[in-house]
């Protein structure tokens, strides 16, 4: 199953809006990390967040790369989001599920906690594009808005929401983004900070099962716009045999074979196995398959 992506623009060139309903992304990550609840939410934030975000890079085999490095109990968090609006994610304790705060909802602050949020855009050949901040909240949609604002200095109006079930799958997930363009018209940017109120519970919008012209409609209440694209994103992680292999190779053939020895020396067989962090496919490798 697949999400869809929903891009557009304002008519008179004030912004450009991207619109996600990433419930199937969402499900597809907590299949590959089986996360509680709050886990599901942080992680599933952040990946909905890449996937927009990814869907601007310039061109075909760009990425970017969010990772948040927080105190909380969830630990590292990174969602790479690509050109096509795929994504990938990682959470370093998938278990994270602290106590819901006072309203009932799942506390994704208390998750990640304090600590830093960090961009990194790898655009063709140039050196990466990398940026800064302190958290401001841990709740992503404010901290990724506002790392805009101050390290890009592109006003940013983020709203991002996951629903979880019973069950523990996700219900619901979706998130809209809309950045100003250079010189926008001052009558609309007040619109658009008037509407902003009508966002502050994204999620319950796809529970209702309105569609992302819908929302967008929502969001846009009283401003022109036109739709350019929609696309079709998945939760897809990029590993493969060959490619973990190059990456263990990347120790050098004296530290493989150190590994190789440690294996043997506690009994094992002498092979190794990889784990991929994004989708947690193992790869199993012989001395012969990496050392010839």
């Amino acid at each position: 199953m697949k999400s869809t992506i929903l891009r557009g623009m304002t008519r008179d060139g004030s912004a450009r809006l991207v619109i996600i309903n990433s419930r199937d992304m969402v499900n597809g990550m907590r299949g590959a990390h089986k996360t509680s609840p709050t886990a599901t939410a942080a992680l599933g934030r952040t990946i909905t967040a890449a996937s927009m975000i990814g869907t601007l890079l310039p061109d075909p085999g760009d990425t970017v790369t969010i990772s948040f490095s927080g105190d909380g109990e969830a630990g590292k968090i990174i969602a790479v989001g690509d050109y096509f609006g795929n994504v990938k994610g990682y959470i370093q304790n998938p278990l994270a599920n602290p106590p819901k705060r006072p309203d009932g909802k799942l506390d994704v602050g208390a998750a990640i906690g304090k600590g830093t949020l960090s961009f990194v855009k790898a655009i063709g050949d140039l050196e990466p594009q990398t940026g800064m901040i302190e958290l401001v909240s841990g709740e992503v949609a404010e901290d990724i808005a506002t790392y805009f604002a101050m390290s890009e200095q592109v006003p940013t109006l983020l709203s991002l929401g996951v629903l979880v079930d019973k069950d523990y799958s996700c219900l619901a997930a979706g998130g809209v983004l809309i950045q100003l363009l250079p010189f926008p018209d001052d009558a609309t940017v007040d619109l658009i900070e008037r509407n902003a109120a009508s966002l502050n519970n994204i999620s319950k919008y796809f529970e209702m099962g309105l569609t992302n012209e819908q929302i967008l409609d929502i969001a846009m209440k009283d401003i022109p716009y036109d739709v350019f694209d929609t696309l079709e994103v998945e939760y897809k992680c990029d590993c493969s045999y060959d490619r973990m292999r190059k990456k263990i190779l990347s120790l050098g053939k004296a530290e493989v074979k150190n590994l190789f020895d440690e294996q043997e020396a506690e009994g094992k067989a002498r092979e190794l196995t990889a784990i991929c962090r994004f989708c947690n496919s193992e790869y199993t490798y012989t001395e012969k398959d990496l050392l010839g």
